[in-house]
């Protein structure tokens, strides 16, 4: 009697819309190439969203109601597809997930919402979630599985973590890690055999969200950060947020004319650092287009 083939199983793919908000598209591209080629490796289908509007972050001091009825939108288009969303920046995705958690829970502000969709032909269910990109990594994706695609561990590779204020904050509607002792960051920088540095003010906010209003302050504050990085040794500091990104990266040439200073530490996304440790060439990660020379970093891994 013939034996029975065993069953191949076949690897487990999940999908998400992507859901690249304003900054990515126009400022922050390499971050948007990096995670198209690491994301689909690990099995995470992405979706495009071509129809989507801005999260609403910067219009809720203006208008809170202007904002709802903006991610809210948003939230209908993936549930007209029936698909959770992923986004790149823990500003659209801690705004997306506070509002759907909102009208989930806020019977009065959903019919308040509804009543503005209804002139567009749209209604919020409630049907979806909406997850950063480092929650699906961890959640969906796995630390066994990032650390079976990995071929070559970043070991002689020492970096400094920084999670940003949006990723666990406000913590009631994120739900996700501890804001003053974030872990996920470190433990997806870990999987890639690097090693993390402990610094001074690591939960420290980088200055970003008052960039507009004082930039004297903010250029402080990411001075301060990438001064106790140094010291702790750091050869680069990982990022997960293209706002926290564009501070380290794009005005770290002017903060150290600014305060006769010099740093030298690439801020390389998460996504350039996996697939590194993944084999992808820099180039397919778009690292030339980083503002501050990653070249050192790259030569340990090649």
């Amino acid at each position: 009697m013939a034996q029975a083939t065993e069953k191949k199983e076949e690897p487990k793919v999940v999908k998400y819309l992507l859901f690249l908000g304003c900054n990515i598209p126009y400022r922050e591209g390499s971050y948007e190439v990096s995670a198209r080629k690491v994301l689909p490796k690990l099995g995470v289908e992405l979706v495009e969203m071509p129809e989507f509007n801005c999260c609403g972050l910067p219009i809720d001091p203006v208008s809170h109601e202007t904002m709802l009825a903006l991610a809210a939108r948003n939230l209908c288009l993936a549930e007209q597809k029936g698909l959770n969303i992923t986004a790149l920046c823990p500003g659209c995705a801690g705004m997306l997930r506070k509002v759907n958690k909102t009208l989930k829970e806020d019977k009065k502000t959903r019919e308040e919402v509804n009543h503005y969709l209804k002139e567009i032909g749209m209604e919020f269910k409630g049907t979806i979630d909406v997850k950063h990109i480092t929650r699906v990594l961890i959640e969906d994706v796995g630390l066994d599985k990032i650390k079976a695609a990995i071929t070559k561990p970043l070991k002689n590779v020492c970096v400094a973590e920084h999670s940003g204020c949006h990723m666990l904050r406000p913590a009631k509607y994120i739900g996700f890690d501890d804001p003053e002792d974030p872990q996920s960051l470190k433990n997806l920088i870990k999987a890639t055999g690097a090693k993390i540095v402990s610094y001074q003010d690591e939960t420290a906010c980088c200055g970003a969200p008052i960039v507009g209003i004082n930039q004297d302050i903010t250029l402080n504050l990411t001075k301060e950060k990438l001064l106790h990085m140094k010291e702790a040794g750091a050869q680069a500091v990982i990022t997960v947020c293209p706002s926290c990104h564009m501070m380290f990266d794009t005005n770290q040439p002017r903060i150290e004319r600014t305060f006769n200073v010099t740093f030298g530490i690439p801020a390389i996304h998460y996504t350039q650092l996996l697939g590194l440790a993944m084999g992808f060439t820099p180039e397919e990660l778009g690292m030339k287009e980083l503002r501050v020379d990653a070249s050192k970093i790259i030569a340990l891994v090649t």
